[in-house]
């Protein structure tokens, strides 16, 4: 076992039993997070209303998603040190407050520029939102509870993206574009009101505060520099890179390079100073560190996935927003009905590591279905495999977060959940960027393959292009046939991403291999 956990207390005192039912608390902190995530892709679909309203072009808008993503990566690391020093529902209800008046402020934005800075702020109000949640959970539930509890974490996590496009485009479509922003505002509002009455800090946690505090303003300074140096520089690079050919472009060689240097010298600087911003030495613990290895290629595979297929469905088949929106919404459902139930299963002694090692093989056939598809797919052809893959992420991500957990004492809980967070996080915008670039190139190459065979000596292709010549008139033909080929190589192209899913969530498979047996299937472990 780690040095953290050796060093943990034995057993959590009995007053630090929550004043209010935890079911209560579970779902207050959890509507501020979901609203967050929620809005990491709720904007997507809006960016050319908003490009149109605020003068601006497609690709200057791009960056209302950029920002956002820069703030949320800068402030997710320093999310543990902040609750410490603050006191975490302090902390906590001060993101929910900056998230809220950020988004008000989003919506009443007269300018792109405007609008950037304010996203920046919302950026960094919600950045603290997930990690505050999840180490409220782990100190609100006994160690036997804790998968019920997480169930509802996983649910804020896996809905929210999935209709996210949805909403976005019904919101942006009928009520305007602002309106995308103003609807967090009551529910941020009722957060707060909420939080206030039933979310305490544990004694623990009260006396670490009052322990930094006594020691005076002291912090890593050094560390959050490289950090946000680091993090901001990464997300530009993979938000920017396929934008800009990534490294034929200047622009994005100078970014890489400033985000390696900084992120090695913030490695090497958090592990030999004695009271980091970011406690990496938390990964010596193998059950944390294997489990963020499985996030890692996980979250990246789901949320890939759900940019692709509404991707998939407006370019390639014609659907609405909207209409891509709906075809996905019954996975969220899916989700909702599958997590309490998994939640019980933890709660009943089974093994988190099967269900772990389940949920990947379910996540690999449903992207391998996924790879079937063609574009005379109808929407159920659609919606089973879909619905199968958010089943098989749910079968794991409720376990794997108990598991994550399970050794790490309490008073690195803040650190650990911000740490955890980050992996997630950066999951999500790696996996989205490398299957955005592969989508491009594997189109080039279908393309050219594709367009080898329309040529004078295939007769079936010549015969194709007479007959548009004869419905769409001379000339006609050739075009209608070369669009023919681009649409075909970018459906063999979509179907070649969710190849590649299915291989990396097989390839995480052997990682539970060496995951120890989880807390809940040994009772209370001393380190809770």
């Amino acid at each position: 076992m780690s040095t953290a956990v050796r060093a943990a207390p034995t057993v959590l005192p009995a007053a630090a039993a929550p004043l209010f039912n935890p079911w209560v608390i579970a779902l207050t902190v959890t509507m501020a997070t979901f609203m967050e995530v929620l809005d990491t892709s709720v904007a997507n679909v809006s960016l050319r209303d908003i490009g149109g309203s605020l003068s601006a072009t497609p690709q200057e808008a791009t960056w209302v998603l950029t920002s956002y993503l820069v703030a949320n990566a800068m402030v997710l690391p320093l999310s543990g040190w902040l609750s410490g020093y603050l006191g975490r529902k302090r902390f906590y209800m001060t993101c929910v407050l900056l998230f809220t008046v950020s988004s008000a402020l989003c919506g009443m934005a007269q300018s792109l520029s405007q609008l950037i800075l304010f996203r920046v702020l919302q950026g960094i109000g919600g950045g603290g939102l997930q990690p505050s949640e999840q180490a409220i959970l782990v100190d609100t539930f006994p160690p036997q509870k804790r998968g019920m509890a997480m169930a509802v974490f996983t649910m804020a996590i896996l809905v929210a993206p999935i209709l996210g496009p949805t909403l976005g485009g019904f919101i942006t479509d009928n009520y305007g574009w602002r309106w995308v922003f103003y609807i967090n505002v009551p529910v941020g509002c009722l957060s707060l009101f909420l939080s206030n009455i039933v979310v305490q800090d544990p004694p623990y946690l009260k006396e670490r505060t009052a322990q930094m505090r006594g020691k005076g303003f002291r912090i890593d300074l050094i560390g959050i520099g490289l950090l946000a140096l680091g993090l901001a520089s990464l997300e530009v690079v993979l938000d920017k890179g396929q934008e800009e050919d990534w490294f034929d472009s200047w622009f994005i060689v100078g970014f890489a390079a400033v985000a390696v240097v900084a992120l090695i010298a913030a490695v090497v600087w958090e592990l030999r100073h004695p009271q980091p911003i970011v406690n990496l030495r938390l990964f010596k613990d193998r059950n944390f560190l294997v489990s963020c290895l499985i996030v890692f290629c996980s979250f990246g595979v789901l949320y890939g996935s759900t940019v692709l297929l509404p991707q998939m469905l407006q370019s390639l088949m014609g659907y609405s927003a909207t209409m891509a929106g709906l075809v996905l919404s019954p996975a969220g459902l899916v989700t909702m009905l599958e997590l309490p139930l998994i939640g019980f299963l933890l709660g009943r002694r089974v093994d988190a590591r099967w269900m772990i090692a389940a949920g990947l093989a379910v996540v690999a056939f449903a992207s391998y279905w996924m790879s079937t598809l063609s574009l005379q797919a109808t929407p159920m052809d659609v919606i089973l495999p879909r619905c199968m893959q958010v089943l098989g992420a749910g079968l794991m991500f409720v376990p794997i977060n108990v598991t994550a957990y399970m050794n790490v004492p309490k008073d690195q809980s803040n650190n650990a959940s911000a740490l955890y967070s980050l992996i997630r996080n950066e999951a999500s915008g790696i996996g989205v960027a490398v299957v955005t670039t592969l989508l491009e190139r594997q189109t080039q190459f279908h393309q050219f393959r594709l367009a080898e065979r329309v040529n004078p000596l295939n007769p079936l292709a010549t015969d194709m292009i007479g007959r548009f010549d004869q419905v769409l008139g001379s000339q006609a033909g050739l075009t209608a046939v070369y669009r023919l080929v681009q649409q075909q190589a970018a459906s063999l192209a979509y179907m070649d991403m969710f190849w590649i899913y299915c291989l990396a969530a097989l390839a995480a498979i052997p990682l539970v291999l060496l995951l120890r047996r989880p807390a809940a299937m040994k009772g209370d472990m001393a380190a809770h």
